[in-house]
């Protein structure tokens, strides 16, 4: 009896050392594989937004409007020159999104009480959230993208939608944006296709995203279509200028216009027009 169970306690600790051996070796492989591709990236790395299943909820109240979150590549390839260009990518890109915001002062200066806000991040090995997604200042903004170092590191974009998510989510406007400038694909980190679809479900379409495909196969960011976003390429300075303004104010900046929304102050005066009886001629 005593060496039956003897056995038992044998066969016990050699059990929970083998289950000791084996979660080891599964954190030995978790953590070689920390820095692979987008497809090792989602089985390996839980998302950082939380429960899947949660619908995302705003810090404050929603209204009119419009936040759009600029996310740049400053990785270490964006130090490479541009095609048919002397200076580096990321020079290029700075100067395309400086010229794609100077279209926001004309829409403003049209309609001054209708909120825009923008916010620039860039992202690495890390994301900076180098100007928080906020009203709109272009001294703000064009401080910020001066301030961009020298490029360096991998390329975290899954990281950098996430965190310019939660910033859109405390704008308090109803028409959120996440717009992506990228020459390369997610290096390190959770997955750009992960953090899409899950944006895409947990806000039920209210962030709309698009990618710029800079001197890099615009295919390689097909998915984002599958989440009712858009995706386009730019081998060159030109064309990445072009792209950046058909999406920013062709696409952003007039979809407010188009759905019909306005400045409070445009639709006071539209519902007192329509509330007042039209005069009656005198005979």
């Amino acid at each position: 009896m005593v060496s039956d169970m003897i056995r038992r306690i044998r066969i016990v600790h050699e059990s929970r050392a083998a289950a000791t051996v084996a979660a080891v070796a599964a954190l030995l492989m978790a953590i070689a594989c920390g820095g692979s591709p987008d497809a090792d990236a989602d089985s390996a790395e839980a998302s950082p937004s939380g429960a899947a299943s949660d619908k995302y909820i705003p810090e404050g109240d929603e209204g009119l409007g419009a936040s759009v979150a600029v996310v740049i590549d400053n990785s270490g390839s964006m130090k490479e020159k541009a095609e048919g260009d002397s200076r580096p990518k990321y020079i290029v890109a700075r100067e395309a999104i400086e010229a794609m915001l100077a279209s926001t002062d004309s829409f403003v200066a049209r309609q001054p009480d209708f909120p825009i806000n923008v916010g620039i991040y860039r992202f690495s090995s890390r994301v900076t959230p180098m100007a928080p997604v906020a009203r709109y200042d272009r001294s703000r903004l064009l401080a910020a993208l001066d301030s961009m170092p020298e490029p360096d590191g991998g390329t975290a974009i899954g990281r950098a939608m996430d965190v310019a998510r939660t910033d859109l989510y405390r704008a308090g406007t109803f028409r959120k944006y996440i717009l992506v400038v990228t020459d390369g694909e997610n290096t390190i980190g959770v997955s750009p296709r992960r953090i899409a679809e899950e944006i895409h479900r947990r806000s039920e379409g209210a962030v709309r995203m698009y990618f710029v495909a800079f001197d890099i196969d615009a295919e390689r960011f097909a998915f984002v279509r599958d989440v009712r976003g858009e995706v386009v390429g730019a081998r060159n300075g030109d064309a990445l200028r072009a792209r950046l303004d058909e999406i920013y104010r062709g696409k952003i900046l007039s979809e407010a216009v188009d759905a019909g929304e306005t400045h409070p102050a445009a639709a006071d005066s539209a519902a007192r027009d329509s509330a007042t009886p039209p005069k009656t001629p005198r005979p």
